[in-house]
């Protein structure tokens, strides 16, 4: 077995009326949320498949399914916070987590250190072993339209 496995995660939300937008655990301002079962955090959740996926412990909806009216509503921070348990659990330590959120609109740049931040406390790491950046897509696809926001996470873990 090696010492040092990788993961990635993935997730995408629509934007959605009447819902509080939060990423990295952080309320951002804006006229719309994210639209899903729990807050809908989008960036914790790519984080966590990517989390799942190196430590080979399945993905978020194994372990958080939004057939639950347990998770309703539910904090993603709490999420993140079971998942680190669980891969400390199993050995592991996390080395460092890279991720990207790409959305047109709000502009994300002035949240990026809040966010880093908020996941390196969520995480116990030092907040340079966690990486934010935001892109947009360009006006292509649905979050190049402002239709949702989409995250990418990668992470490395070793025993």
């Amino acid at each position: 077995m090696s010492a040092f496995r990788t993961g990635f995660g993935y997730d995408i939300h629509a934007l959605a009326e009447n819902r509080k937008l939060v990423l990295g655990g952080i309320q951002i301002p804006f006229h719309k949320g994210l639209s899903g079962h729990s807050d809908a955090d989008v960036l914790l959740h790519a984080i966590i498949d990517a989390l799942l996926g190196a430590a080979a412990m399945g993905d978020i909806g194994t372990h958080f399914p939004d057939t639950s009216e347990k998770f309703k509503d539910y904090s993603s921070l709490k999420m993140l916070e079971h998942i680190l348990k669980l891969v400390h659990k199993a050995g592991y330590k996390i080395s460092n987590v890279d991720s990207i959120v790409i959305a047109e609109k709000p502009k994300l740049q002035p949240y990026i250190n809040d966010i880093r931040l908020s996941i390196s406390k969520a995480l116990n790491l030092d907040i340079d072993s966690v990486s934010v950046k935001a892109k947009t897509n360009e006006g292509f696809g649905e979050s190049g339209r402002g239709e949702a926001i989409v995250a990418y996470a990668n992470c490395l873990i070793y025993r």
